[in-house]
């Protein structure tokens, strides 16, 4: 059983995924997505959820510095609650404060052009909110 990492953005939701131990995190892909349409990606995420026989979805939760909960906060939440009603998997939301600024610090520091970061930060940024999650359990 696996665990599936998520980081919610406005038009696109950063895929990482579990080693079957749960021990690392690998970046799987970056589902596109539109708030404006009601398109969150959940068809593809479903999909994801069966193949690799995930148990639990952690998904970031952008805080505000101060500890509190704002718009994309909430969001998140909801995003949460309906992937818990549609595929019967448990969530766990996960202070994500600065992982995207960290991942982007990671390709900057591989060099990596503007343009190609662009395509990997979100799945990136899944990668180190999972990652995050699966040391805590260590």
């Amino acid at each position: 059983m696996r665990i599936l990492g998520l980081d919610v953005g406005s038009k696109t939701v950063g895929v990482a995924l579990s080693d079957e131990l749960g021990w690392t995190a690998q970046g799987l892909k970056t589902l596109k997505i539109n708030e404006e349409r009601q398109e969150y990606g959940f068809e593809e995420i479903g999909q994801l959820i069966k193949e690799y026989q995930v148990h639990t979805v952690v998904i970031g939760l952008p805080k505000n510095m101060n500890g509190t909960i704002g718009p994309r906060g909430e969001i998140s939440k909801q995003y949460a609650e309906e992937i818990e009603k549609r595929f019967n998997v448990s969530t766990v939301l996960w202070d994500e404060r600065m992982t995207t600024m960290a991942a982007e610090r990671v390709l900057l520091e591989a060099d990596m052009s503007r343009k190609k970061r662009k395509k990997v930060i979100d799945k990136m940024a899944a990668v180190m909110i999972l990652q995050g999650y699966l040391d805590s359990k260590k």
